[in-house]
């Protein structure tokens, strides 16, 4: 288990990579990073400072890359060097900071590849920083978060990570079971010559535990929404209004609005964020019969887009009333899945024609948007994050399952009064996914597993 060795010792060459997004004609800066033994000596072979700067540690260097083998200047940068430990790694750390771009920065880094760094893997820089001690597994988890984040709230909740949030209640759960684990192996080893033990307890400061993760595991089904979002499809007949809606909560005239039946002919996407929650909103081509290939090809993917989504939005004509092709299009929605149905031109209806709607609007006007948003929060789930300090992601959230699943059956054992070993096997398993939770107890191949999805450079 990685959290009881000494991991320093196994980490012996150098790693390289661009910690920089690279596009051509965009971005003036790229770095190159470096982190391991022989960075300092590679930094210094690669770059040439004018004047009397000094190789100082967290001192910014002015001076020019060149190829060792020709002498050519490939460009001119700035050389930062962070010594160990004070690196983000807790090795020495060299940043070389470019020209942005594409040519520069790739050949900065293939010089300081063939001087001798390997080219790091996806998330080796922070899987370094976890086994130097510098971070434990939530917080790294959370630099990546914080990195994908699609909205402020999401990142918000990688800060609260990063600053060692959730790490902090974890341990906490962990170390009351790891008291009440000492008292009851102790009990199993030397019951005769200890106190009797409360066995009462015991037994509710794990029930105590449990209900402590339990909160934690709901309040992961909010953070979800507020990292991962929604895909949600707006489906109906043709001409009920699915891209002005689109058009209405997007904030821009993303597709094509006309009074003809069938504008819509492929899927049409809109990126946004409501109320903290990102959403992809996917305007679908009406549904209908039509000879029309073209438009045949986009109903097929309207229906696809149906099948995939998080949410349904069935928008209907007010004006027309519920019809029988809406109910057809109701009966087509996969069972589970959050509908609304939606009832559009409020502006045109009579004023008792909301009937089999949900929610009434007009994507015309604006009216009833609010109420709309509200809804199609609601019915996926989203109550509301006013009180949600931290959120557990998936392999948290599994491996928290798992610890309360552990302390349900440790519960089961002693409400039947069994020895005290039948508790302890259980408590060993819930003492464990939580140490997994935040790398106190964790093997090589789960590290692999977390870091692989990290960016490369990070």
């Amino acid at each position: 288990m990685i959290g009881g060795a000494d991991p320093v010792a196994l980490i012996e060459d150098t790693i390289a990579a661009v910690a920089t997004a690279v596009a051509a004609g965009e971005g003036s800066v790229a770095i190159v990073r470096l982190s391991g033994p022989e960075a300092e000596a590679i930094g210094r072979s690669l770059f040439h400072a004018p004047g009397q700067q000094g190789w100082e540690s967290h001192r910014v260097l002015y001076g020019h890359v060149r190829d060792p083998a020709s002498g050519e200047r490939v460009d001119e940068a700035l050389l930062l060097l962070m010594r160990a430990p004070r690196s983000f790694t807790r090795e020495t750390v060299v940043e070389f900071h470019c020209h942005g771009g594409l040519i520069s920065v790739q050949r900065v880094l293939e010089l300081v590849l063939a001087a001798g760094a390997r080219r790091a893997l996806p998330g080796e820089f922070s899987q370094r920083a976890f086994l130097n001690g510098r971070l434990d597994l939530t917080r790294a988890e959370a630099i990546s978060e914080l990195i994908t984040a699609r909205s402020r709230r999401a990142a918000q909740l990688a800060m609260a990570g990063l600053d060692g949030g959730l790490e902090r209640r974890i341990a906490a759960l962990r170390e009351r079971l790891l008291d009440q684990l000492a008292e009851l192996e102790a009990r199993v080893d030397f019951e005769d010559d200890l106190p009797p033990l409360d066995a009462a307890a015991v037994a509710a400061e794990l029930a105590a535990v449990r209900i402590e993760l339990e909160q934690l595991l709901a309040e992961a089904a909010q953070g979800q929404l507020l990292r991962e979002g929604l895909r949600v499809a707006i489906v109906g007949r043709p001409n009920v209004g699915k891209s002005s809606l689109l058009n209405r909560l997007s904030r821009s005239e993303r597709a094509i609005v006309t009074d003809l039946p069938g504008t819509t002919r492929d899927l049409v996407e809109s990126e946004l964020v409501l109320e903290g929650v990102p959403l992809t909103l996917l305007d679908t081509a009406g549904i209908r019969s039509t000879d029309d290939r073209v438009e045949q090809i986009g109903i097929e993917r309207s229906r696809a887009a149906l099948q995939a989504a998080d949410a349904v939005l069935l928008l209907f004509d007010l004006a027309a009333g519920w019809t029988a092709e809406d109910a057809e299009l109701l009966s087509q929605v996969p069972p589970g899945v959050p509908l609304l149905r939606v009832g559009n031109k409020a502006d045109q209806a009579a004023p008792d024609s909301a009937g089999s709607a949900d929610v009434c609007i007009s994507a015309l006007t604006g009216a009833g948007q609010e109420q709309l948003v509200a809804a199609l929060l609601r019915c996926c789930g989203h109550c509301g994050d006013q009180g949600l300090q931290v959120a557990l992601n998936h392999r948290q959230r599994d491996l928290a399952q798992q610890a309360a699943d552990s302390l349900g059956r440790s519960l089961e054992a002693a409400q039947q009064l069994l020895p005290w070993d039948f508790w302890t096997i259980d408590l060993r398993a819930a003492v464990r996914a939580l140490g997994e939770i935040t790398g106190a107890e964790v093997s090589e191949a789960v590290l692999d597993r977390v870091f692989a999805r990290f960016c490369i450079g990070k």
